[in-house]
């Protein structure tokens, strides 16, 4: 069953699991099994002993999809919870970036008034090029991106989503 319809959007999922090997491959192959796309993935330990850790899955599908994917991960041994961000109401969301781009004279200028636009902090410079950094929301990374393309974009390392829900409670 593929994902992809007119009715198809954005969830950001956040799947508690125990830190042991093959988990990562159980829910990839989980969503490649059943043709799911995975747009973003993130994993990374959040307890003190290292026993647990979050992956953040970013997946696009109508709702009745979108549950099912939330079902199946549930039924997976070691999952301790899933949690879709995007329903479970206010939540933040932030992906890191490292953009390289070449330039001189006024490309070089303009690259750099945009970067200070978006709040981009150099972290690499040379006579002919920049390493950028930017944190903030996808969207936000994808508008600075598409400026950068008409200024000599050279490549692009983004980390992939990661997010929590809003204010005391926890997911």
């Amino acid at each position: 069953m593929k994902i992809q319809s007119a009715a198809s959007e954005r969830h950001v999922l956040n799947v508690t699991v125990d830190n042991e090997p093959g988990i990562l491959a159980k829910i990839t192959g989980l969503f490649t099994a059943r043709g799911y796309n995975i747009d973003s993935l993130t994993v990374a330990d959040i307890s003190d002993d290292h026993a647990i850790s979050r992956i953040t899955v970013v997946t696009n599908g109508p709702p009745e999809v979108i549950d099912q994917i939330e079902a199946q991960l549930e039924r997976l041994v070691p999952v301790h919870g899933v949690t879709d961000l995007t329903t479970a109401g206010p939540h933040v969301e932030r992906e890191l970036a490292l953009i390289k781009v070449s330039g001189k004279g006024d490309a070089r200028v303009e690259a750099l008034r945009v970067a200070d636009i978006f709040r981009a902090s150099v972290v690499d410079t040379t006579t002919e090029s920049f390493v950028f950094e930017l944190t903030g929301a996808p969207d936000k990374i994808d508008s600075f991106i598409a400026l950068m393309r008409g200024l000599g974009l050279v490549e692009v390392g983004r980390s992939g989503v990661v997010g929590m829900i809003r204010g005391a409670a926890g997911a």
